[in-house]
């Protein structure tokens, strides 16, 4: 399956929760936010928010600093 993520298709497995399109794109589930389809999601729901074809995910590195 296909998602679009920050504006680009990238591939996706089936049945794959929001945590596991994280971590295959190498990202740690709490260094991120997330929208999921305009809405936003808490980092607690990655592992129960399910991804289907042709969702659009907006996702942002957390960075630490000032």
């Amino acid at each position: 399956m296909t998602v679009i993520a920050n504006g680009e298709k990238v591939a996706a497995p089936e049945a794959c929760t929001l945590e596991g399109f994280l971590i295959q794109q190498g990202l740690l589930p709490r260094s991120v936010v997330v929208e999921h389809n305009g809405e936003a999601v808490a980092p607690s729901e990655f592992a129960e928010r399910w991804i289907s074809d042709g969702d659009r995910l907006e996702i942002v590195r957390i960075v630490a600093g000032g």
